[in-house]
């Protein structure tokens, strides 16, 4: 990626971020955009959004960001000034949620007792 896609993108990010926070409620969800990949021709975009919650209430939310995407690209290019508008699209991002898993068997597999311990219990 340029340096001038990372750049929009993360300009992106901050307004989508601040635009959902401010026009958008979720009741019983987080809701945070996690990173925004602009495609080269600066014409598309992919909003990797994080939800913490409940799965239907995950994937409706993507689905109601999804169904107002004109809305957050319209409120988007009132505060960006670039020569097209990137068309948006949201999509879940579970990046979290697996590293947590994998830190929790991590955590699991550190409580598992050493072969070598078992065994000197044994011969005692």
């Amino acid at each position: 990626m340029s340096q001038r896609t990372d750049r929009v993108g993360e300009l992106l990010k901050r307004e989508i971020g601040t635009c959902l926070e401010r026009d958008f409620e979720f009741p019983d969800i987080l809701v945070t955009v996690h990173h925004v990949d602009v495609a080269p021709n600066l014409r598309s975009a992919k909003v990797f959004v994080g939800v913490i919650g409940e799965e239907l209430k995950r994937e409706a939310a993507i689905a109601k960001l999804n169904h107002k995407r004109g809305f957050v690209q319209t409120q988007v290019t009132r505060r960006v000034v670039l020569k097209y508008t990137p068309k948006l699209e949201f999509v879940l991002d579970d990046s979290i949620e697996r590293g947590v898993r994998v830190v929790n068997l991590l955590d699991e597999i550190g409580e598992i007792p050493d072969l070598e311990d078992v065994d000197k219990d044994a011969d005692a």
